[in-house]
């Protein structure tokens, strides 16, 4: 029911889902330890999240934590539209400062798998769109990191205008020209 996709970027995968349908509807599967035990590994899910963001262009992120409290993360579409984009942040890593996007929406029924070490966010395509995340450790405040979602050493290409983002998410730092990554 569901296919894993290697991306660009070692350790983040697309994780496509397939529907079952008949004439009451749909069912899909949002979420298999079976088939996704493979990227989990040792690893569990221990916090799920739900966001919803009222205007398009808005942008969530870029998050991550450092370790001990680093986490892997699966996000999905559950209405609307996002363009989800994830950097690598891994000190040491072949694909440094590197980024991924990909539309993710309902009815693309796509899911991103983030390993620790990237720094997460995605900008809405649509009003009222919905997000769920499924995450390896709990937040921690103290454990948090950021950075500015138009860092010009890493140069996301958001698709549409941005409308709307955060105080907090706009007071990130931008990335020092000596930073060299996290470790995980």
């Amino acid at each position: 029911m569901m296919k894993v996709s290697a991306t660009s970027l070692k350790g983040l995968y697309l994780i496509e889902t397939n529907l079952i349908n008949d004439e009451r509807g749909y069912f899909m599967r949002l979420f298999c330890r079976n088939e996704l035990g493979e990227l989990l590994g040792d690893r569990i899910i221990k916090q799920v999240n739900h966001s919803c963001t009222k205007q398009a262009g808005s942008i969530r992120g870029m998050h991550f934590q450092y370790q001990p409290k680093a986490e892997a993360k699966f996000v999905r579409c559950l209405k609307g539209r996002v363009f989800d984009a994830a950097i690598d942040l891994r000190q040491g890593s072949e694909t440094f400062l590197q980024w991924y996007g990909c539309e993710l929406s309902v009815n693309n029924r796509k899911m991103l798998f983030i390993p620790e070490g990237f720094a997460h966010g995605f900008q809405t395509l649509e009003e009222n769109s919905e997000m769920l995340y499924l995450h390896t450790e709990f937040y921690s405040s103290t454990h948090e990191g950021g950075i500015r979602y138009n860092d010009n050493r890493v140069e996301i290409e958001w698709p549409i205008s941005v409308t709307e983002v955060s105080e907090r998410d706009r007071q990130h730092p931008l990335l020092s020209a000596d930073f060299d990554g996290i470790k995980i």
